[in-house]
């Protein structure tokens, strides 16, 4: 193969892992950066939060305290949208009697950057060490709390810190198999950069952890919820939640915010 051949395979190969990478992100993010709302807008008041993750990126966030020393919950969204957008969730958890802490990833509502695995946790641990350095608010009343792939985020930031628990709440077992049920003709093992690799990390939580998933979940399946809390070490709890997977914690009703209340006394 002579030179011109070779710089004509380069540019190919090249071509191919950033058409890849585009395509992989274009299916894991779905940020808006329009926030539409504040928990003014439910009652409730708040401190606005600019945080700065290790690498400098500029993360946006809201801390609503309830009063002190009562459980403090770290809330890592999922993967559309923005904080603006979690005001209904962010109510039940407040009558569930716990303090907030809602942040968006880099590239969500007015954080700075562009999302990646590796920069979603070090946001998470962003908004942790303000409320240890900061806040001065104790590990042993924190508590990691997440939706779909932000169960990924919550979960590495508890395999890492030391906190009082971690929800899981309609999360999948990993990127990598979520891509096989959705591309089961493509080799997601090889193509995958982002892996959130949830199942071979939940090992390492040492804190209780409660799991919530909806049999009628139409997105992340429920046995992927399954898997995540048969590899969990004791103490656990399972939640079996009713409707899909963006309206569960409303269709389950009552029985949401009574489980999260009950996981927090604990």
């Amino acid at each position: 193969m002579n030179l011109p051949d070779a710089l004509w395979w380069l540019a190919g190969l090249i071509a191919l892992w950033l058409g890849l990478r585009w395509f992989e992100r274009i299916n894991l993010y779905f940020p808006s950066r329009r926030l539409e709302g504040d928990p003014r807008l439910i009652g409730l008041a708040f401190e606005e939060l600019r945080l700065t993750a290790r690498d400098g990126v500029k993360i946006h966030g809201w801390f609503v305290p309830l009063k002190p020393e009562s459980p403090v919950i770290i809330f890592c969204h999922g993967n559309g949208g923005n904080i603006s957008h979690r005001l209904d969730k962010l109510q039940i958890l407040n009558r569930a009697g716990a303090s907030i802490l809602l942040f968006d990833y880099r590239g969500y509502g007015s954080s700075t950057g562009r999302p990646t695995e590796q920069g979603t946790y070090q946001d998470a641990e962003a908004a942790y060490r303000w409320l240890v350095d900061e806040k001065k608010i104790r590990p042993e009343i924190i508590v990691a709390h997440e939706e779909s792939l932000g169960g990924a985020v919550a979960l590495e930031l508890a395999a890492r810190r030391k906190v009082a628990g971690l929800i899981l709440e309609s999360t999948f077992t990993s990127v990598v198999e979520m891509g096989r049920r959705v591309y089961p003709f493509l080799p997601m093992g090889m193509l995958v950069h982002s892996r959130y690799d949830s199942i071979s990390k939940i090992n390492k939580v040492s804190a209780p952890i409660l799991v919530m998933h909806s049999p009628d979940d139409d997105i992340v399946p429920y046995d992927m919820g399954r898997k995540l809390y048969e590899a969990a070490p004791e103490p656990k709890t399972f939640l079996e939640m009713k409707g899909g997977h963006n309206e569960g914690f409303i269709e389950t009703g009552p029985a949401y915010e009574s489980a999260i209340a009950a996981f927090l006394r604990r």
